[in-house]
C-alpha cells in the first residue's frame, strides 16, 4: 500500500512547471528495470536453460523457497502506485513511463540500471544461474540501453561461478554500454572471502566498479539474530548487511591486494559508516598482530575505495548532522540515486532536508559519477 505522508509543491522554475533547474541534468545511480512477463529473458537462454527453465524452474538461495521474502521483494508490490503502466505490465517494465515520470522529466544525464530480477545471482544451481545472468545481461541491452543511451547496465554474475563471472565479466568489458558489475551484498560468505578474489580482480582489471545494491538470497537468516517477525525489523537489517560487507572487503585485506578496485553501496544507507569505520579503526590499534595484511587504518580504505548513494537518506533530528557525516564521508564519495519506481524513491528537488554547499550538491548529483564511471 502506498501512502502520501508530505504533499509537495515543486520549486520554481522560472515560470515552468518542470523541476527547478539547479536539480535537472543529474545522473542517478539507482534505476529499476523490471521484466512485462516472466518470459521476457527466454529469448536470450539456449535451448538446453530454457528447457531447465521451463521444466524445472528456479530454485533460489533462500529459507522460504516458495515465496518472496518480504512484501517490498514480492513481484510489483513496493512501488509508486502511479508507475503501473496503462498498457498492462509491472512498474518499470515500461520504457517510455520510465522516460516521462524520470529521464525526461529531470533530463536524466544517465541513468544507472539495477536490475533485481532474473534470479541469476541467487540461483542454487551455479550453471543454471550463470546462464540466466547472462540473459538478464541480454535483456538489459535489448530492452533498454540500446533504445535509450542514457541508460547504463549493471553486469549480473553468479559468484558462486567463479569461471562464468570472469567470462561475463571480459565480455562486457570496454563495452560502453555498461557501467559496473552488481554483486548482490546477502551471498554464501563475506565477500572479502578469498575464493572471491579472482572476481574481484577481473573486475577491477577491466575498470568496472563493483555495485552493491541491497538484497540478495544468501540462503541464511537475515539477522544475526535469525528470521525476523516483522518487514519493519527486516528493512533496517540490510544495513547490518552493508557493515558486514565493508567490514569483511577491508580486514581480509582486499583493497590492500586489489588496490584499484570501487566499491559503490547502493541502496543501504550510509549515516552508519562513519562509526563502524571509528570502531574499526580503535580496534585495528589493538589487534593489529592479527592482521599484519592491513597497512593503514580501516578507515582510510574505507575512504580510498568505497562509495556511497544517497537513497535511502537517513534523516537525523538535526538536519545539520547530516552534513558533518557527509564531511566525514566525502562528499567526493556520495552519489545521487532515485530508485525509481519504488514506493519510497527520492525526488532530486527534495532529497536533501537541508542545503548542499553548491561545490558539494555539483559533485553528488553529476560529478562523481562522472568520474567515477568515466562519463563523458
Amino acid at each position: 500500500m502506498n501512502v502520501t505522508v508530505l504533499d509537495r509543491k515543486p520549486a520554481p522554475s522560472l515560470g515552468s512547471d518542470r523541476p527547478a533547474q539547479s536539480h535537472m541534468g543529474f545522473i542517478d545511480c539507482d534505476v529499476h528495470p523490471y521484466v512485462k512477463g516472466p518470459n521476457d529473458f527466454d529469448p536470450f537462454l539456449s535451448k538446453r536453460w530454457l528447457d531447465h527453465k521451463n521444466t524445472i524452474g528456479g530454485r533460489p538461495r533462500q529459507g522460504l523457497a516458495k515465496t518472496s521474502m518480504y512484501p517490498r521483494m514480492s513481484p510489483g508490490a513496493g512501488m509508486r502506485m502511479d508507475s503501473w503502466p496503462k498498457s498492462g505490465g509491472h512498474p518499470g517494465s515500461d520504457l517510455p513511463m520510465m522516460q516521462e515520470q524520470l529521464l525526461d522529466l529531470f533530463d536524466v544525464t544517465y541513468g544507472l540500471l539495477a536490475p533485481l530480477v532474473g534470479g541469476g545471482p541467487g540461483e542454487r544451481n551455479v550453471e543454471f544461474g550463470a546462464a540466466m545472468a547472462t540473459a538478464a545481461n541480454e535483456w538489459q541491452l535489448a530492452h533498454w540501453c540500446d533504445p535509450d543511451p542514457r541508460l547504463l547496465g549493471a553486469v549480473q554474475i553468479n559468484i558462486e561461478h567463479t569461471e562464468a563471472a570472469i567470462a561475463e565479466i571480459e565480455k562486457r568489458a570496454g563495452d560502453r554500454r555498461w557501467a559496473q558489475v552488481n554483486v548482490p551484498p546477502r551471498g554464501l560468505e563475506p565477500l572479502g572471502r578469498r575464493r572471491y578474489w579472482p572476481i574481484l580482480q577481473a573486475c577491477a582489471a577491466n575498470n568496472f566498479p563493483i555495485s552493491l545494491h541491497l538484497g540478495g538470497t544468501s540462503g541464511h537468516a537475515s539477522t544475526g539474530g535469525g528470521w525476523p517477525s516483522f518487514y519493519h525489523e527486516e528493512h533496517p537489517s540490510y544495513v547490518q548487511t552493508m557493515q558486514t560487507l565493508v567490514t569483511s572487503l577491508v580486514c581480509e585485506g582486499v583493497f590492500e591486494e586489489i588496490p584499484n578496485l570501487k566499491i559503490v553501496l547502493v541502496e543501504g544507507g550510509f549515516a552508519w559508516l562513519p562509526a563502524l569505520c571509528w570502531r574499526l579503526d580503535k580496534h585495528w590499534k589493538r589487534l593489529k598482530a592479527e592482521v599484519p595484511h592491513l597497512k593503514r587504518s580501516p578507515s582510510e580504505y574505507v575512504h580510498d575505495h568505497i562509495w556511497v548513494t544517497t537513497q535511502p537518506i537517513e534523516e537525523p533530528e538535526r538536519p545539520q548532522d547530516m552534513l558533518s557525516i557527509l564531511e566525514w564521508i566525502g562528499p567526493d564519495r556520495v552519489m545521487f540515486s532515485t530508485d525509481y519506481p519504488h514506493w519510497d524513491q527520492d525526488d532530486p528537488r527534495y532529497a536533501f532536508k537541508i542545503p548542499l554547499p553548491d561545490d558539494w550538491k555539483r559533485k553528488i548529483y553529476r560529478d562523481n559519477a562522472k568520474a567515477l564511471y568515466n562519463l563523458d
